[in-house]
């Protein structure tokens, strides 16, 4: 099962990776950054719904 944080954080990264290109084509470098500092964020959101995941499994198949 997905937990909402690998989804939340997910669409986190695709949008960091989406500012970050923007920046870049439009030379803007804050805006670049930004899309990495999203991207990092996305990447942190989405491992910590996979450990949930892996735990509530963990613990729901010693029931």
């Amino acid at each position: 099962m997905v937990d909402k944080n690998e989804i939340s954080g997910g669409a986190k990264e695709l949008g960091g990776k989406i500012k970050e290109g923007v920046g870049k084509l439009v030379g803007n470098d804050r805006l670049r950054a930004e899309g990495v500092a999203d991207q990092v964020e996305g990447k942190t959101e989405k491992n910590y719904g996979k450990v949930k995941d892996a735990v509530k499994d963990q613990v729901g198949s010693r029931h």
